[in-house]
């Protein structure tokens, strides 16, 4: 790809637009499952709904290659910011209808498509627009931001929605149902707003990428460079290896991820801990997310210092058996908030330290070749098809067998992580 020299300083919207990426996957894979289960969805109908909403994000290397087509990369990015801002006002003004739950999962879902466009040709504006040594120099601003956005969505927005539910319209932080709606409805205008704010922000900072040296002239084109780049995906040496390590690399999580807000929500007597929104808020938003975020760091030094090869088996072990503090809480039901918090802080760091290793590896092993970039965005979307799949069945699998027992299930289901890692294949050189 040519790069093409900076006309402004990146941290003008290197920032800004990773946040503002943030902002819509969380909300559509993190948080929609808290709010559909505050308007009074069981758990197996909300995380199925929530986890359908992570299709697009998942089959998006599908799509990329058209994007070069037409127009800018700087385009799109406004295009789909004005697109997601207005959408939301959409979904909070559908959120009114009596029946509301059809058309909202469509508005929902439409809307992921144009997240997942915004995310692939923000990602293209920075490897382009940047020069090697610049994309290391910000790539630790790029990942702050869009944890920063993750934390507002997970931390500020749920937050929020409980303090608006409870300490402004007066409702019952524990009781499900329509009562919930304009608190919803309130926080995704807000995110909305925010939208529109950075198109205009994003309009006179950002700058509008470089085109591929070859880009796609037409369809057929696009769709011929797709092809071949998933034909010479399965020619590398052990190929079914890496895939296996990218779809179960976090498996466990998967079926983590979702049920934790709901487990955390639902009361004592079905299982949970009877925490509030705020609560969760902040226990899991912003304790746990930051423990995240520092182990994040810590995991990535650790590669740097010791090579990936060495440690990637003690990695898979740190996202994996920390979940049994889930079975603890879910044994013990303890309403000790400060233990809830350091249970969810130790899980969620030691997962931060682990997560990293995946990543890695799709960068070292899966994706050097022709089309590093497009086999790149093959593992990690086996590992966004993981997390959609075991998001939408662990409602329905926590229902039938009860909180204590699928966290034993969660345990369980880390031995194919542990398998696969142990015997995934290294052909280029680490550290």
């Amino acid at each position: 790809m040519q790069t093409v020299q900076i006309p402004r300083n990146p941290m003008l919207w290197v920032p800004s637009g990773y946040f503002t990426m943030a902002l819509m996957y969380n909300l559509l894979t993190g948080a929609t499952v808290l709010m559909f289960s505050n308007v009074g969805m069981d758990n197996a109908t909300a995380t199925t709904y929530a986890g359908m909403l992570g299709l697009a994000y998942t089959i998006k290397p599908l799509f990329a290659p058209f994007l070069e087509m037409y127009r800018t990369k700087k385009f799109f990015v406004l295009l789909s910011q004005v697109i997601l801002g207005f959408g939301l006002f959409a979904v909070a003004a559908v959120m009114q209808l009596p029946e509301f739950t059809l058309p909202l999962l469509i508005l929902l879902w439409l809307l992921s498509f144009v997240g997942s466009t915004q995310d692939i040709v923000s990602d293209g504006i920075y490897v382009t627009s940047l020069d090697g040594k610049s994309q290391a120099k910000y790539t630790g601003v790029q990942s702050f931001s869009w944890n920063f956005g993750r934390l507002a969505i997970l931390s500020g927005v749920v937050t929020a929605s409980g303090f608006l539910h409870e300490d402004i319209f007066k409702h019952d932080p524990h009781v499900s149902g329509p009562d919930w709606v304009i608190s919803w409805q309130i926080v995704i205008i807000a995110v909305g707003v925010w939208y529109l704010l950075m198109s205009l922000w994003h309009l006179k900072v950002m700058p509008d990428g470089s085109k591929a040296e070859n880009p796609p002239r037409n369809v057929q084109e696009a769709a011929a460079t797709l092809m071949d780049a998933f034909v010479t995906f399965f020619t590398k040496k052990d190929v079914w290896l890496m895939i296996g390590f990218a779809f179960l690399y976090r498996l466990s999580y998967g079926f983590l991820n979702a049920i934790t807000p709901l487990f955390l929500k639902d009361s004592v007597s079905n299982g949970g801990l009877a925490l509030t929104n705020q609560d969760i808020g902040v226990v899991y938003g912003t304790y746990g997310i930051a423990a995240n975020v520092i182990g994040s760091i810590l995991g990535g030094l650790w590669i740097a210092r010791s090579g990936l090869k060495k440690v990637l088996f003690p990695l898979c072990c740190m996202v994996n058996v920390p979940n049994i503090t889930f079975l603890f809480l879910a044994i013990y039901q303890p309403s000790n908030q400060p233990l809830i918090a350091s249970l969810i802080v130790i899980e969620q760091f030691f997962f931060g330290v682990g997560s990293v290793g995946f990543m890695i590896y799709m960068m070292q092993q899966l994706a050097p070749g022709k089309y590093t970039t497009a086999h790149y965005a093959f593992g990690t979307a086996l590992m966004g098809l993981c997390m959609m799949v075991t998001g939408m069945v662990s409602g329905t699998l926590q229902e039938h067998m009860g909180y204590e027992h699928y966290f034993i299930f969660v345990m369980v289901a880390t031995i194919p992580s542990f398998l696969i890692t142990w015997y995934a294949p290294f052909h280029h050189k680490t550290k």
